[in-house]
């Protein structure tokens, strides 16, 4: 070899080592430098995962509160979600192998994506150009469901798996597989496998065969396509498919395979509540007191489970109900707006709310309640409270006369509604027939602020303007609500003592465990003897008074209507109507009026009309409930007994005075018939 072409060849060999060095090294650079971004992608996905938000997936599925009366049956049951959750302990095992079966084989292997499967759809996703399939895992289903939208794109599958890696990484496997089956839609509206059990079995999903669970696990690749309701076919085709992958998975055995595939599919009629409506006013008053009493939140009450006993009577509830129901019961209304009207009953001895309506004509959710957060004057049926319980509290006695004439105190002059006046009637026959100058004036011998203190002292609010004579009559400058004044009255049924009314007594969570417990408030509003008088003078009321249409045949009922008066110049008629009332067993108030009183819009008769066979109907049909009948007065013997002497001397002297009138009218006859004579004589 020539020595240029040697040196030719080394400079080619140095050139070709050169290059091949500089090969090596851009491989190496490219090696490590795809290692180090695999690292970083490694890196950030990883932190993109640890940021990532799936605390959601920690508050428990959305779970009806259950409702129950005194003798734990269920009246209710409560949600503001189209879900029901349910735990994992209430699935049954054949349900949730089926769905691992049919859905995600190796869903107790993976952490949370099944790479092979997904690498999978992948391919197959290249070469039809388009998403098609995801190769989704239970855990990336349940990130979708709850945290994306179902748009198919790579940008939201890639959200999809840190997710579903975060959430592998928070909860257990029997926690996901929960919530997956808590939040899944099976079609026909169903949300959730217990709505998804009533809705196409008519049971419980703990109560779920073999073949029904396997139906359900198969409605989820497809649910609107394979519903049993809509195509029994494909959806029994589904169900043996999912009972032979079990069979392949050993999640069942072949007897249980053989057994589940004869198996007819028969489906049930829909049990999933449709907005059932039953004592709407009630469970109102039972969520405001669980969120106003113990503190809950409101989205806790409807949708976290809880168990709620409440003081309800279904009798009491259900004459309500009935009563409420028959428009005969009340006077006739404008075509253009509903006469309303509210109830509520109360037990005396304990505080608790028996029976509530808030309501005329169609509930609506969160509707005003009329019988709880009604704010109204009550009229004459304050008096009770405002003038003669105070007034016998300080020395006055049933038999005492009382002023029954014009009066004119500082500029305020009332007036009777019959316009006449008796000169002086007993502190009894004022209340029994709601003589309107007496309490005025009684009111005014004991002071205002007598009044005040026992209107106050029996739970009913009153303003600065309240301390005037006004008070007497019930005038209140913002009014009062139904329940307050059925709790005030129950006093008088419970020996001077109130109860605070309540719907509550227990509440329970999703666990059991003890939430709040009733611990109310009695108050002693007044003396046993006191609150006697007070129930024979209502029960006067009753028997031979305002209150008549209250009657019951065969039970002792006191009671006081109301009656406010229209304020509209030049039109006669009332405002609003009440009667308050009870038995030794149950107190209660009625009242009537309209949401807007105009000149088209008002009552045309008195109270004693129209509230009082309002209670007697509810409290009639609720008597299977009510074991005392009479009123117990043992205290008052010696009253009643002056009384009686009062009013037979008082009807003595009336006699007496009628005689001596007539006697007068005669003898002034006769000398108008002498004179008459003598001016005839001497005209002639």
């Amino acid at each position: 070899m020539r020595r240029s072409e040697y040196k030719q060849y080394k400079k080619q060999m140095k050139a070709d080592k050169q290059k091949s060095s500089l090969k090596k090294r851009v491989i190496r650079s490219t090696i490590i430098g795809a290692v180090l971004a695999a690292l970083c992608a490694v890196l950030v996905l990883n932190l993109f995962i640890a940021f990532s938000d799936v605390s959601e997936l920690d508050k428990p599925a959305p779970r009806s509160t259950v409702i129950y009366d005194p003798d734990g049956n269920v009246i209710r049951k409560v949600s503001n979600s189209k879900i029901e959750g349910v735990s994992i302990d209430q699935i049954p095992k054949s349900l949730l192998n089926a769905v691992v079966a049919v859905e995600d084989q190796r869903f107790y292997k993976h952490g949370g994506i099944n790479y092979l499967r997904m690498g999978r759809a992948l391919a197959e996703n290249a070469l039809k150009g388009k998403i098609l399939s995801g190769g989704s895992t239970i855990t990336q289903q349940l990130a979708k469901n709850v945290f994306l939208t179902q748009d198919r794109t790579y940008s939201r599958k890639l959200k999809e798996l840190i997710l579903a890696k975060k959430i592998e990484r928070t909860f257990s496997k029997e926690e996901i597989l929960e919530r997956y089956l808590n939040y899944i839609y099976f079609g026909d509206g169903a949300w959730g496998v217990q709505r998804a059990a009533q809705t196409y079995f008519g049971k419980d999903v703990s109560e779920l065969t073999l073949s029904e669970s396997a139906t359900l696990a198969g409605l989820l690749k497809a649910p609107s396509n394979l519903s049993p309701r809509k195509n029994l076919d494909k959806s029994v085709a589904r169900r043996n498919l999912v009972l032979s992958l079990m069979l392949k998975e050993q999640f069942i055995n072949q007897a249980e395979y053989d057994e589940a595939i004869a198996q007819k599919l028969v489906l049930s009629e829909s049990t999933v509540p449709h907005g059932e409506m039953n004592y709407p006013y009630y469970i109102d008053r039972v969520v405001d007191e669980a969120v106003t009493r113990y503190g809950l939140e409101k989205d806790e009450v409807l949708s976290g489970g809880l168990h709620i006993t409440t003081a309800i009577n279904p009798v009491v509830q259900d004459a309500l109900e009935d009563v409420y129901a028959d428009d005969e019961n009340f006077p006739q209304s404008p075509k253009d707006q509903l006469l309303q009207s509210a109830s509520v009953f109360v037990d005396p001895k304990t505080g608790g709310i028996l029976g509530l309506i808030g309501g005329r004509g169609e509930y609506t959710q969160g509707r005003f309640n009329n019988a709880t957060d009604l704010l109204r004057q009550p009229g004459s049926a304050l008096k009770p409270l405002a003038v003669y319980t105070p007034a016998l509290e300080d020395g006055y006695h049933m038999s005492d006369l009382l002023t029954d004439e014009p009066i004119d105190i500082g500029g305020y002059a009332p007036t009777n509604i019959d316009q006449q006046y008796r000169g002086h009637v007993t502190l009894y026959n004022a209340l029994v027939n709601s003589y309107n100058v007496p309490p005025v004036w009684l009111l005014d011998q004991i002071g205002i602020q007598a009044g005040v203190d026992a209107v106050e002292r029996f739970g009913i609010p009153l303003t600065k303007n309240d301390r005037v004579l006004g008070l007497a009559l019930g005038g209140l400058d913002k009014g009062t609500s139904p329940l307050r004044m059925a709790q005030a009255f129950s006093a008088f049924a419970n020996g001077g003592v109130m109860q605070e009314a309540h719907a509550i007594t227990e509440i329970k969570d999703a666990d059991g465990n003890v939430l709040g417990t009733w611990h109310g408030e009695s108050v002693k509003v007044t003396e046993p003897e006191v609150a006697e008088q007070m129930t024979y003078m209502l029960r006067g009321a009753v028997e031979e008074g305002t209150g008549h249409n209250a009657r019951i045949s065969g039970m002792d009922v006191a009671g006081k209507t109301g009656t406010t008066q229209l304020p509209i110049d030049g039109v006669t008629g009332s405002k609003d109507h009440w009667f308050v009332g009870y038995t030794p067993d149950i107190a209660g108030a009625v009242w009537l009026g309209y949401d807007k009183t105009d000149a088209d819009h008002y009552l045309t008769s008195t109270s004693s009309a129209t509230a009082p066979p309002i209670f007697a109907k509810v409290v009639s049909r609720s008597a299977s409930e009510l074991s005392a009948k009479e009123f117990e007065l043992s205290l008052i013997d010696d009253d009643i007994k002056d009384l009686k002497k009062q009013e037979k001397k008082t009807k003595k002297e009336k006699k007496k005075e009628e005689k001596k009138k007539e006697k007068d009218e005669k003898g002034k006859g006769f000398w108008e018939s002498i004179e008459e004579w003598g001016q005839k004589w001497f005209s002639e």
